[in-house]
């Protein structure tokens, strides 16, 4: 009895009166019905974990345009990050090398901070660099500004313009002063003044 009573499962278990492969079977059985439900849903949450992120990774990626836009290039571009009070000021430079457009900052020292190639719709990566998910939002954003306004419509649906200024809701809004002087704004930081880059490095 006092094996019987070590040996249970729960009460039903308690009062078979049958073998010791009974009751092995019978705890086995048991166990297995308790731990199978609490299996898939551990299972499940990783999925909806997995499913979770993979949305957040395709909505944080910046929008790109349907068809690249008609831009002049080259262009060399000074951007000066404004956020917290603090500056720091780089050197872009966009050309068109086939098969897409070829970006590439430098600080003001000719140190490269990002390079990634747009081919068709798809950043690529160009070089060693390692990744810089700002740099590719603030290309992407500088793609939009860019875009010439009877272009606009047909590369970002959702976006508007009034006058000199031009916004794709939620994402970025820009004021012009010249087409190639212009303020780039972001919903939460950074800012950024672009200005053509002329003669001497600023």
């Amino acid at each position: 009895m006092l094996i019987a009573e070590r040996i249970t499962c729960g009460s039903e278990l308690a009062r078979d009166g049958g073998g010791s492969v009974n009751i092995y079977a019978d705890c086995h059985d048991a166990i297995a019905s308790k731990l199978a439900p609490t299996g898939l849903v551990v299972a499940m949450r990783f999925l909806l974990l997995g499913v979770t992120l993979l949305l957040s990774a395709c909505a944080s990626q910046a929008p790109l345009p349907e068809q690249t836009p008609s831009l002049s290039l080259p262009l060399q571009l000074h951007i000066q990050r404004l956020q917290a009070e603090q500056r720091q000021d780089w050197v872009l430079v966009i050309q068109r090398e086939e098969p897409g457009i070829r970006w590439s900052m430098m600080d003001l020292l000719g140190i490269p901070q990002a390079r990634q190639k747009l081919v068709g719709n798809q950043w690529r990566a160009d070089g060693l660099l390692p990744p810089n998910p700002e740099a590719r939002e603030l290309f992407a954003a500088l793609l939009f500004a860019l875009t010439p306004q009877d272009e606009l419509a047909g590369n970002y649906p959702t976006a508007w313009q009034h006058g000199m200024q031009r916004s794709l809701p939620e994402r970025w809004d820009v004021h012009y002063s010249q087409p190639l002087n212009f303020e780039l704004n972001l919903p939460k930081g950074p800012n950024y003044q672009i200005t053509p880059l002329s003669g001497d490095t600023p």
